[in-house]
């Protein structure tokens, strides 16, 4: 199914007022497993040492939800977010500027498969986006260039392990429920390579959204998209709906942030510029 026309619907609810939207990403923060990986990646991050004023790219900023978090991790910093969608773009650009974060963060149009800032950034994000593009190894290599000396790329992405929500594989292969992916998932060796050939040295990958993982992000993501897919109702009944839910989908994703993982359904990718 299509995710965009829900996150969309999503977006009008909760952007009425400031106070809104901050709420919203703390719903998802907590909601989103992936998130709390992110978050996890970022703090450990936090102690590295760079000349000068941090400068962040958030490539492919969506809602605004990281470069949100990435401006009360890293004080200081000054944050760029970019995406292809003009309309949250503008949508980020008046939220921060209500807020009174625009002096650092500040959010432009961009197709990554073209963007580059050389020797710009010391760290780029990228949650959720290289499984939406084609020319993976061509942004792969726009953001080593657009990195400064030292600098680190945090991806997180689908694994290859059905993270797209792929249960089979060869010609019984049921693609995943979110048809805006080019790409049901990465292996580690497949990302790791062609990072590898974009330039970077020391890449380290691993799993995220293990068995316990998969299980969260099914009751908390999956199933309610779906019904909001459905029909609009649900958007009543949702509420109610994480009531129930809510508590025991934070338990497994304390477990599942919190070990580690053979196998699994998601991958966080740090790649660095020597």
């Amino acid at each position: 199914m299509e995710y965009d026309p829900i996150k969309s619907q999503l977006g009008i609810v909760f952007n009425r007022t400031p106070f809104l939207r901050k709420f919203f990403y703390a719903l998802l923060d907590l909601l989103l497993l992936r998130a709390w990986h992110v978050y996890k990646d970022l703090r450990s991050l936090k102690n590295l040492t760079f000349s000068g004023k941090i400068r962040i790219l958030d490539a492919g900023s969506g809602f605004g939800q990281y470069s949100y978090r990435m401006s009360r991790i890293f004080k200081d910093a000054f944050i760029k977010g970019v995406d292809v969608k003009q309309e949250q773009i503008v949508d980020c650009k008046q939220f921060f500027t209500s807020i009174g974060l625009n002096d650092r963060v500040n959010f432009e149009y961009a197709d990554l498969t073209t963007f580059t800032e050389p020797d710009t950034y010391n760290m780029i994000l990228s949650v959720d986006v290289m499984e939406h593009i084609e020319e993976d190894e061509l942004v792969f290599g726009n953001f080593y260039k657009s990195l400064s000396e030292n600098g680190v790329l945090l991806i997180s992405t689908p694994s290859d392990q059905g993270g797209s929500d792929v249960h089979d594989q060869g010609k019984n292969a049921v693609h995943g429920f979110i048809e805006e992916h080019v790409r049901d998932g990465y292996g580690i060796e497949d990302i790791t390579q062609k990072l590898y050939r974009a330039g970077f040295a020391n890449v380290n990958a691993r799993y995220t959204y293990g068995q316990l993982g998969s299980i969260s992000w099914r009751i908390s993501m999956k199933y309610p998209i779906l019904m909001l897919g459905k029909s609009k109702i649900f958007f009543i009944v949702l509420p109610f709906y994480y009531l129930l839910t809510f508590p025991f989908c934070i338990i497994l994703n304390i477990l599942d942030v919190n070990l580690s993982h053979s196998k699994g359904t998601g991958l966080i990718v740090k790649a660095y510029k020597k």
